[in-house]
This record gives C-alpha cells, structure tokens and sequence, in this order.
C-alpha cells in the first residue's frame, strides 16, 4: 500500500474513533462539569486537545490534498475527492463552529452552548465517518 495512503487510513480513522468518542462520552460530559468549574474545564480542554487532534488534523490534511493529485495505483478519481470533500466539511465546521463554542465556554458557562456542542458535532462525525469510509474505499482498490 502506498505510504501516502497508510498515513492516511491512520490519520483518519484515529480521527473517526476520537470523533465518536467526543460526541458520545466526551461533550455530554463537559455539559455536566459543575458551574463553579466550567471555565477552568473549557480552557484545559481547549489546551490539551490540540496536542492529540493537530497532528492528526494535520497528516489527514496533506495526505487527502495528496491522494486527489496523485492516487495510488488503482484508486478510482471519486474516493479522494469524497474524503478530501468529507475532511473539508469536518475542518470548517470545527473552525466555524466548534471552536466558537468552546471559545464562549471558555469565558463563560452556559448550558445552550453546552446543548449546542453536542447537537452541532454531529456535523463532524458524520464527515469525518465519511472521510474514513472514503480512505477504506481506496484501500480496497489499491490492493
């Protein structure tokens, strides 16, 4: 398999797990982090996160602008713009969305913003579930 590919299926699918994690275990808890709590919580979050989901972000980035310039043998032309398509619509709603939210936690608690988290990560899940049925697709054709 090619190396470009390998880096991605693990990129991605680290994401895709980490992704579920957050929207199942990880937000609906941040939502019940006592009051007094919340800003100090929100701010370590937003701290601590980037050293897990950068890199990753960053790998899953090169590697899907990679795949759909230059496909390994066999991948058809659909798979890579699907997965770099998917990881766009995962990076803009983490940017316009996302990071917002945490931003106003991060000043001040408030239990929309918490709802809201949750609700609106569906958007990435999704994607990012996507982006990782994509690099499975090229996967299974490159081999």
């Amino acid at each position: 398999m090619d190396i470009v590919l390998a880096l991605a299926v693990a990129a991605t699918w680290s994401m895709v797990g980490l992704i579920w994690f957050v929207q199942i275990v990880h937000y609906p808890l941040l939502g019940s982090v006592p009051f007094s709590s919340q800003v100090a919580i929100a701010n370590r979050h937003q701290h601590l996160t980037g050293f897990v989901v950068g890199p990753l972000m960053a790998v899953e980035a090169i590697t899907a602008v990679v795949l759909v310039i230059d496909r390994p043998d066999g991948v058809g032309v659909a798979w890579p713009w699907v997965g770099l398509a998917a990881l766009g619509v995962a990076l803009a709603s983490t940017a316009f969305v996302q990071v917002p939210i945490h931003q106003r936690l991060a000043r001040r608690p408030d239990v929309g913003d918490s709802a809201r988290l949750v609700r609106t990560n569906w958007v990435r899940t999704v994607a990012w579930s996507l982006h990782g049925v994509a690099v499975a697709a090229m996967v299974t054709q490159a081999i």
